[in-house]
């Protein structure tokens, strides 16, 4: 090798040397905490997902001592990317391969990837003291460059430099790694780094890349505005602020526009990922009302204007109307979203994929009227642009059926918010994204809790971070909303908010929230509720007819084996957890020390019911088999408890 080479290569081996490393560091005597901020990232894991890649906003960044003129980053495709497509993005001229080296996925190209020394104090979210940040602005995604197999070995070689005989003095590598990218209105940029994501430093970055049509309407999702089934809202998002237009029938109306900013997530100052390093621009959500309908009934629309871009023309159904005989739906919650790619990201909800697939083979059976989405929607807290990635995995399923939802701790809870639970849940979000992407039909939208009958079920929806207290306003609104219900139009009454009164689970994070239980629990009792749905744990847990912890009936087995509870007599509420559609799985503990909790299940799946005037089956499906895990039904004459009937899922 000739000797520039060799004193080329051998500082090359000393790169690693000079790329300091920066320890975390905390200080219990930090006045400058809002409550319950703690200092370790366990602690933190239920509220903000603390994980490697999202502390990179407390490292030093840093330019690499990097002379390899060969070093280069390049995407497969260099303009106009598809609204959603898979990139190939390839690392080439690398002389030492490390298993430290990673790529990210930057947006907006501009974004400042510099360090942020003077924002210290603004990242407390990340549960990291350490004194000097990373990026100011945060990687969409990432992933370590060993995710091509042949990275560390050098199994793709290009050879740079050449003796004078034709042998090759200097071979470099190179690997591929696939993104998948959705069209989130920004350009984006690819970086390479070294160092992992403790002790990060830029290599080399990639030219920008640019959507097609930053401002094409995308990602319309459904939802109910009110119990007739007449009438349907369709929300989307476009990088257009004028209005637009939605087609349906040979009719058309105008949307609605709105926004929101970074002035207004909560928190004082910068302090929050959403206020901060995790804002993103949402564009513009656009909303409108489908009129003159009929229930249970097919249709079609597509959406936007001749200046931006149509959406494509899809085909959704109506719910049937309040008081009419019959609906299917499905149920669940916590879901979020997880890459399609090997990316890493700050919260990965690993079931996600699985069950929304899995219900979209539902929706496309023609087997569904409604979908209810219990809290913990998307799972950004704070990082905006996860909102662009879920709205895309859950649009299969959205866009065809309405889509129902209750606001959760991840969408509302923050420290000097409205919200009654002083956790930094939301990310500094407090709620905005949540109903500005997700309009339900409520009085107003900082008032997160409504009712609607679908069929022969009246579903009251409620907010369990908002208080609920005795004598508070949602109180007295679930007072009169349980009492008004007429039993002869919807024989079925279901409660669904996002956090639970019951569960076999001891950890301190999943304990009930005894002050909302004492207010909530008499009131369903004295309304005659017949069943409960909530999320927050993540597995799926049914118990008997319960109140105040004790089992006031307990269901029998039919000639299928399904537990049966007779609300002819009727005793108390059936509970059902069902937060197992995405988020990492809660385990049950080997022994559980009550009578009243009858099926307990920690798989991925979602609830399927089947509403008619004299039966409410409920069936738990593991999203990956399909296999019901557990069935029950409720009934409101004993004879439905005899002889055999047809499979309504058959």
């Amino acid at each position: 090798m000739k000797p520039f080479l060799s004193s080329w290569v051998f500082g090359l081996f000393l790169f690693d040397a000079l790329i300091l490393f920066f320890p975390i560091s905390c200080s219990s005597s930090s006045s400058f905490l809002p409550p319950l901020t703690a200092c370790f990232i366990d602690e933190l894991q239920n509220h903000t997902a603390i994980s490697d890649f999202r502390l990179l906003n407390r490292r030093i960044l840093k330019e690499c001592p990097n002379p390899n003129p060969y070093l280069e980053i390049t995407v497969s495709k260099n303009s106009s990317l598809a609204d959603e497509e898979y990139l190939t993005v390839t690392v080439s001229g690398v002389l030492i391969p490390e298993e430290t080296d990673w790529v990210a996925m930057v947006s907006p190209s501009d974004s400042d990837l510099s360090g942020c020394p003077l924002s210290k104090f603004y990242y407390i979210q990340t549960g990291d003291f350490s004194s000097l940040p990373l990026l100011c602005h945060y990687p969409v995604k990432a992933q370590f460059v060993s995710n091509d197999p042949g990275y560390l070995d050098c199994m793709k070689k290009e050879c740079q430099a050449y003796d004078d005989d034709g042998t090759c003095l200097m071979n470099t590598c190179s690997a591929s790694l696939t993104f998948h990218v959705v069209n989130i209105r920004t350009d984006i940029e690819f970086v390479f780094f070294a160092g992992a994501f403790d002790r990060p430093c830029i290599l080399t970055r990639s030219i920008p890349v640019s959507f097609a049509n930053p401002k094409m309407p995308l990602y319309g999702h459904l939802s109910s505005i009110d119990s007739t089934g007449t009438s349907m809202r369709l929300t989307w998002v476009s990088g257009d602020k004028e209005p637009q237009l939605v087609q349906y029938e040979g009719k058309s109306e105008q949307s609605e526009v709105t926004t929101f900013t970074q002035e207004d997530m909560c928190g004082s100052a910068k302090i929050t990922p959403a206020k901060d390093f995790g804002w993103h621009d949402p564009g513009y959500i656009h909303s409108a009302m489908m009129t003159g309908l009929q229930p249970s009934r097919n249709f079609s629309y597509r959406y936007g204007s001749d200046s931006v871009g149509w959406s494509k023309l899809t085909q959704f159904r109506t719910p049937p109307a309040g008081g009419s005989d019959e609906l299917r739906f499905i149920a669940f919650g916590d879901m979020g979203k997880s890459p399609r790619d090997n990316s890493t990201e700050h919260f990965i909800q690993p079931g996600s994929i699985s069950v929304i697939e899995a219900i979209a083979k539902e929706v496309s059976s023609g087997n569904v009227d409604s979908i209810f989405h219990i809290g913990d929607i998307s799972y950004a807290t704070g990082f905006l642009v996860e909102w662009d990635f879920f709205l895309n995995l859950i649009n299969p399923v959205a866009s065809q059926v309405s889509y129902m939802t209750a606001i959760g701790n991840h969408e509302m809870d923050y420290p000097g918010s409205v919200s009654i639970h002083n956790t930094p849940d939301s990310g500094g979000e407090c709620g905005v994204p949540y109903w500005t992407y997700f309009p339900m039909p409520t009085m107003e939208k900082e008032k997160p809790w409504y009712s609607l009958e679908q069929g022969s079920v009246h579903f009251t929806i409620i907010s369990t971070e908002h208080d609920c207290s005795e004598d508070s306003e949602q109180y007295e609104w679930l007072k009169e909303d349980m009492a008004s219900v007429n039993r002869s139009r919807t024989p079925w009454l279901i409660v669904m908010g996002h956090r639970h009164m019951y569960t076999s689970l001891k950890s301190g994070l999943s304990r009930p929230d005894f002050m909302f239980v004492s207010a909530v629990e008499p009131l369903l009792l004295a309304n005659k509720v017949d069943l409960v749905l909530v999320g927050h744990v993540h597995n799926y847990e049914r118990t008997c007819a319960i109140y105040n912890n004790e089992c006031l009936a307990m269901p029998r087995k039919d000639w299928n084996g399904t537990a049966v509870y007779d609300n002819s007599n009727y005793t108390a509420p059936v509970q059902a957890v069902i937060g197992m559609a995405g988020f990492s799985l809660d385990k049950f503990p080997a022994n559980v020390e009550n009578n009243w909790s009858l099926s307990r299940i920690s798989e991925y799946g979602y609830v399927r019911g089947h509403a008619t005037r004299e039966e409410l089956r409920m069936e738990f499906v593991e999203s990956k088999t399909g296999t019901i895990g557990d069935s029950f039904r409720i009934i409101k004459s004993p004879a439905k408890f005899l002889g055999e009937e047809i499979d309504p899922f058959s």
